[in-house]
C-alpha cells in the first residue's frame, strides 16, 4: 500500500516559539524552523511507500504540494486535508506527520506506515508518551485527528499504538527536545542551521 504524507506546520512567525531561545534573532529562529520541517518532509518523501508529501499550512500560499487550511484550528485543517486526500488518492493510506522530527529516518517511517497497514487508523505518540507525531488511516477508514495537549490518551480511543523508531517520536518544541533530537543525529538542513547559529 502507497501513502499520502501530510506533514503539517504552523506558519511562521509564530511556530515553534518555545524554541526561539536556540536562535539569536527572529530571522535566525525562522530558519531553523524551516530547516527541521525540510529534513522532516525529506525523510518523509524518502520512505518506501510514501507516494507523495504534502504540506499542511494555517496560512499562506497554496501549491502543488501545500495545502492551506480554510477551517479554524489544527483538527479541523488536518480533516479537511485528509478528506482532499482521501478525493484525490482513494487507493492510497493517508498519515497526517508532525513538522517537527528533524532526526526522522526515512526506514523509522517506512516500518510504521508498514504496520499502521494492518489497522484502520494508527497512531504514534512522542517520547514522553503523551503526545501524537503521527497519525494514519488506511483506505477507506476514517482519519479522527485529535492532536493538541494529551493527544496520545485521545488517539488511543480510535487507533492503535505503533512501536516506532526513536527518531519518529522526537518531535522537537523546545531547546532540551532539540539536544535529545541531536543526540540521535539530525538532518541535514537542521545540523546546517546549528552550524550557522554555532558560527554566526
Amino acid at each position: 500500500m502507497q501513502w499520502t504524507v501530510l506533514v503539517a506546520a504552523k506558519a511562521l512567525p509564530a511556530a515553534k516559539s518555545r524554541l526561539s531561545p536556540v536562535s539569536p534573532n527572529l530571522a535566525v529562529h525562522h530558519e531553523l524552523v524551516d530547516a527541521i520541517r525540510q529534513d522532516t518532509a525529506d525523510s518523509a518523501a524518502a520512505a518506501p511507500g510514501v507516494a507523495r508529501v504534502l504540506l499542511l499550512v494555517d496560512r499562506g500560499p497554496a501549491g502543488a504540494d501545500t495545502i492551506v487550511q480554510s477551517v479554524p484550528g489544527l483538527n479541523g485543517a488536518i480533516a479537511e486535508a485528509a478528506a482532499h486526500a482521501t478525493a484525490q488518492w482513494p487507493a492510497d493510506g493517508v498519515a497526517v506527520l508532525m513538522g517537527d522530527l528533524p532526526a526522522l529516518r526515512p526506514h523509522e517511517l517506512a516500518a510504521a506506515l508498514a504496520a499502521a497497514a494492518g489497522h484502520p487508523s494508527a497512531y504514534v505518540a512522542d517520547r514522553h508518551g503523551t503526545g501524537t507525531t503521527m497519525l494514519t488511516a488506511r483506505p477507506g477508514a476514517h482519519l479522527q485527528p485529535a492532536f493538541g495537549t494529551g493527544s496520545a490518551t485521545r488517539h488511543a480511543r480510535t487507533a492503535a499504538a505503533l512501536d516506532a523508531g526513536p527518531g519518529l517520536r522526537h518531535d522537537v518544541d523546545t531547546a532540551d527536545d532539540l539536544r535529545a533530537a541531536a543526540a540521535l543525529g539530525l538532518g541535514a538542513a537542521t545540523n546546517a542551521a546549528l552550524a550557522g547559529i554555532m558560527n554566526g
